[in-house]
């Protein structure tokens, strides 16, 4: 297991070269890939990969971590940019883009799937909460209904993410998204 020692230079490099190309194979779409393949076309020896990853399946984990990372991060940039429920609309057409990004992982995300990983409810959470903030500023704004939370949100999408196997699905759930999205921005419906 890593040591939680900051790395050398060094170590750092090795590190990220590993998972710049764990990522690359991964998200290729070759699930297979070895880690000796993936040591090679990092530039370092398989036991330098094993000094930072106890198997290939942590491997695998730390890889589709740093893909919920960047995705999580943007909310904050987009809201910096654009109106909240611009910054919005941005953010679910982004997780249709992860999802067909995350077609090409899927299969080596299997390999996780079985352990007690908690990588995938940890993403979740993080997801649901980076549409809550969306939801929440365009609440505030006006612009967006306030009676939908992000975890609501975040099962719609996978719902429409879930026709990944459907040829021409990624335009498709494009256009789902966009009335979905529009959905979102018409009040909810009073009591009467």
């Amino acid at each position: 297991m890593p040591s939680s020692r900051p790395l050398r230079a060094d170590a750092r490099r090795n590190r990220e070269a590993l998972l710049s190309a764990a990522r690359e194979a991964f998200l290729g779409g070759d699930a297979d890939a070895h880690v000796e393949d993936i040591a090679r076309s990092a530039g370092v020896a398989v036991g330098t990969l094993y000094r930072h990853f106890e198997t290939r399946e942590a491997l695998i984990e730390e890889v589709y971590r740093a893909e919920v990372d960047d995705l999580c991060s943007a909310p904050s940039d987009l809201l910096d940019q654009y109106a909240p429920d611009e910054a919005l609309r941005r953010f679910l057409l982004l997780l249709v883009d992860h999802a067909a990004v995350g077609k090409g992982m899927s299969l080596a995300l299997e390999s996780i799937m079985a352990t007690d990983s908690p990588v995938f409810d940890d993403a979740r959470t993080r997801m649901a909460d980076a549409l809550t903030q969306l939801l929440n500023a365009g609440s505030a704004a006006g612009t967006v209904r306030n009676d939908v939370s992000g975890s609501t949100l975040l099962r719609a999408l996978g719902g429409i993410c879930g026709m990944r196997a459907t040829k021409g699905w990624l335009e498709e759930a494009r256009q789902i998204t966009a009335l979905l999205f529009d959905g979102l921005r018409h009040p909810a419906p009073q009591a009467t």
